[in-house]
């Protein structure tokens, strides 16, 4: 096969909604990454301390899958969609679709994505890319993470789309079949706003939203109690840097992010409130971002004594404080 498809390659803040913004407007629909974000209320928080999790970790986006279906729901955008359990049908599934000239969307694990440094190079099977091509027996990739079009191997597609494990991809592929000629954003904005304050201020569970994030500010307290010695702990505590800024969040676990979309439903609403909120959400994206880098630093440094526990515990305790009141006045806001 010799086919390339005239697409229009971006970098994004996050995969999975950076690769659906690109099909969207690739078929006809303007819309950007944090519109998409904030209509399908991806902003979120946990605590997670399960069995399975080798160690307590935080999640600050709603689960992987979520922001593709609440778009779908929300702006009457019909996906096909298709997994696979025969490699062999999955592939040629995908090699007909590109053969017609559909860009489509594939779950991969990120591992096998050789075009990237190895150094970033980790397994995780919830890296979204869009396939845009094929030539011989490589794909054309329209990764969000990488600054340009780039090849893969159909050896490496394979083994990236059919990769075991947690969250394990089964040759997922989705692509936009039906998008509404004209979209009034005016009530899907609304309905992403009340979702997202209901998931991070009105749940009843102890471990998600502000009460997750008043958990991870008490629980870390006892984290050099839960380690092997001090090089696991220092491990541990620079990965909430990593979770916060370096893995497709746009910085600050997608509070930056969120206040961007703030400003558009501002437009979007008329209403200026909107974007008074959406300045102090960046004004809590600051915040946020001087927690990752005070857990960077102390991990580094191994300088990870009670007293710097305790201040990094204070630091989480105080957006916790803030969050609470911000996603209050928000839910009036609307």
């Amino acid at each position: 096969m010799d086919k390339v498809i005239d697409f229009e390659h971006k970098m994004a803040a996050h995969c999975e909604t950076g690769t659906l913004t690109a099909l969207l407007n690739y078929n006809g629909l303007n819309i950007t990454e944090p519109l998409v974000f904030g209509i399908a209320n991806g902003i979120f928080f946990g605590y997670l301390d399960s069995s399975n999790f080798p160690f307590p970790t935080i999640i600050v986006r709603s689960r992987p899958g979520q922001v593709r279906e609440n778009i779908s729901k929300r702006l009457n955008v019909k996906l096909n969609k298709w997994r696979f359990k025969d490699p062999d049908k999955g592939e040629s599934k995908l090699d007909e679709l590109i053969s017609k000239g559909i860009p489509t969307a594939a779950q991969v694990d990120f591992f096998y994505m050789t075009y990237m440094p190895d150094w970033q190079r980790v397994h995780i099977n919830v890296h979204f890319i869009n396939i845009i091509g094929k030539k011989d027996d490589k794909y054309i990739i329209s990764d969000s993470y990488y600054p340009r079009k780039s090849e893969l191997n159909s050896d490496m597609m394979r083994k990236a789309r059919w990769a075991g494990g947690f969250m394990a991809p089964k040759g997922f592929m989705y692509y936009p079949d039906e998008i509404p000629e004209n979209i009034d954003f005016k009530k899907p904005v609304i309905k992403g706003i009340k979702r997202a304050c209901r998931n991070m201020i009105s749940l009843p569970v102890p471990f998600v939203g502000v009460k997750g994030i008043y958990k991870f500010a008490d629980k870390i307290k006892e984290w050099p109690s839960l380690v092997r010695d001090t090089d696991h702990l220092s491990h541990e505590i620079m990965k909430i840097n990593i979770l916060l800024e370096d893995q497709g969040t746009g910085g600050a676990g997608f509070r930056f992010m969120y206040a961007t979309f703030l400003q558009q439903a501002a437009e979007i609403l008329n209403n200026n409130n909107l974007l008074d909120l959406s300045k102090r959400m960046m004004e809590n994206g600051d915040k946020w971002r001087e927690i990752s880098y005070f857990a960077a630093k102390i991990g580094k440094n191994r300088d990870l004594g009670n007293d710097r526990i305790e201040e990094l515990s204070l630091l989480i305790k105080k957006r916790a404080d803030e969050e609470k009141d911000f996603f209050k006045e928000l839910r009036k806001a609307v």
